[in-house]
């Protein structure tokens, strides 16, 4: 049951009600957007929804899940002559090597996604939609960060920064991506929680499909479901492999908007891609949506030469570290460094959903290409082939002449300069293959 929400109300003291209190962003496609960052308008054929930012223009439904962020500590990229160490758990969307469970958590909707956590450090996803206006009952998700009380002023900067993020992304004089979601506005409440509302255009991530997938292929070698058919077989074997093709290309779409209007999204994974539907039958339809971007950074020039800030400090201090010190060459490492966390989840996708459960999650596949064969892809893919288990990830990557390995191999470049941009991948002779 939907309930209202009259008791929120927002304080003018906050920082990030001092965003909300102007226009925000909209509902359809290609709206007329008036925002905060350059409070100019664009007309648009569609029609425009009117502005969100009261919580009296929400209504809000049950919870449906909730997760947290991690904090890293150090980078996990390759270094040559490491041993990497690995915290235990499926880290999911994020690559560290020393992580420590960060003190904030947020409330988010993901119908497969529930971590039982101390409630007043969540971040918890909630459904709902939007009860006032022309575009009353459209649904929306809401992402609730904790406030200052029981987070600290890091809960506020986070949900500042996506709302800033999503602002600037659906300001672009390109209009509105389709492979971001869409922020429709937020508002606090009286405990300090930040509430953003998004579009509901999915409540399923690339972690659920691949979850459900291996799970599917894990109870039918289990039940000696196998189909006898060899033709449908290798029918099955091409609509994963469509789908995750659509998947992966829709998320690096998504990243080439971003890096095209100077946005780092900087903690890029499996579940950062939310779905409209999970359904491999369906991949024809799939649009792929890229969210999460509290650890968002703005790499236009003049933000690179103001000096370090929260969310660009420890990738300044990785890219020193790799050699990269002019403003210029920051940016150029940034970049790299989306595609390399794009890499990981570009081999989670090759592996994950074509093993049964429990033979591969993103740890191990990590492990596997950073560890065990120092980002050496031939090497890994011979490893692979003696494994009965792996041998439809590696026909995955196969395909084209063994074009997957090829893009796997780039985005995984040890060398920074040598990584492609997001564009490329986009083009990658793999992602736009004839699979049927």
């Amino acid at each position: 049951m939907l309930f209202t929400t009259p008791d929120f109300f927002c304080s003018s003291t906050s920082m990030l009600f001092s965003l909300f209190r102007k226009p925000t962003v909209f509902l359809s496609e290609k709206p007329r957007v008036s925002s905060w960052v350059n409070r100019r308008t664009r007309s648009s054929r569609l029609c425009t929804a009117s502005l969100i930012t009261s919580p009296d223009s929400f209504e809000v439904g049950r919870l449906i899940g909730s997760y947290g962020f991690m904090n890293v500590t150090s980078y996990s990229g390759f270094q040559s002559g490491a041993d990497l160490e690995y915290s235990s758990g499926d880290l999911g969307q994020l690559r560290v090597q020393d992580v420590g469970e960060g003190s904030v958590k947020i409330r988010c909707i993901s119908t497969n996604t529930s971590m039982h956590m101390d409630t007043n450090k969540q971040k918890m996803l909630y459904e709902g939609r939007i009860a006032q206006g022309p575009f009353k009952g459209t649904p929306v998700i809401f992402k609730v960060y904790p406030g200052q009380r029981a987070a600290g002023i890091e809960a506020d900067m986070m949900a500042a920064n996506e709302l800033n993020a999503h602002a600037f992304l659906q300001s672009s004089s390109e209009g509105i991506c389709k492979n971001l979601l869409l922020l429709l506005g937020g508002f606090e409440t009286k405990t300090g929680e930040q509430w953003l509302a998004f579009r509901d255009d999915g409540k399923y991530s690339a972690a659920d499909f691949a979850k459900l997938t291996s799970e599917k292929i894990l109870r039918a070698r289990s039940l000696k479901e196998k189909s006898w058919n060899p033709f449908e077989q290798e029918q099955a074997f091409k609509r994963r492999t469509y789908f995750v093709i659509r998947l992966f290309q829709g998320a690096m779409s998504g990243l080439a908007y971003m890096h095209n209007n100077e946005r780092l999204h900087q903690s890029l994974g499996p579940a950062s891609v939310v779905l409209n539907t999970i359904v491999e039958r369906d991949a024809a339809y799939l649009v792929p949506r890229l969210r999460d971007l509290a650890f968002s950074v703005d790499i236009r020039f003049s933000y690179l030469e103001e000096g370090p800030s929260t969310f660009l400090e420890d990738l300044w201090r990785r890219a020193s570290s790799a050699g990269a010190l002019t403003p210029m060459e920051r940016r150029a490492f940034g970049i790299a460094d989306d595609i390399y966390e794009a890499g990981l989840l570009f081999a989670y996708l090759a592996f994950v959903p074509f093993c049964e459960a429990g033979i591969m999650d993103s740890l191990s596949v990590q492990r596997l290409l950073e560890s065990t064969f120092k980002l050496d892809l031939m090497a890994t893919r011979e490893y692979c082939l003696a494994d009965d288990r792996l041998l439809e990830a590696v026909k995955f990557l196969d395909l084209g002449d063994g074009a997957g390995w090829e893009l796997l191999q780039a985005m995984l470049n040890p060398d920074f300069q040598k990584r492609p941009i997001a564009e490329a991948v986009v083009n990658h002779r793999f992602m736009t293959a004839n699979v049927f």
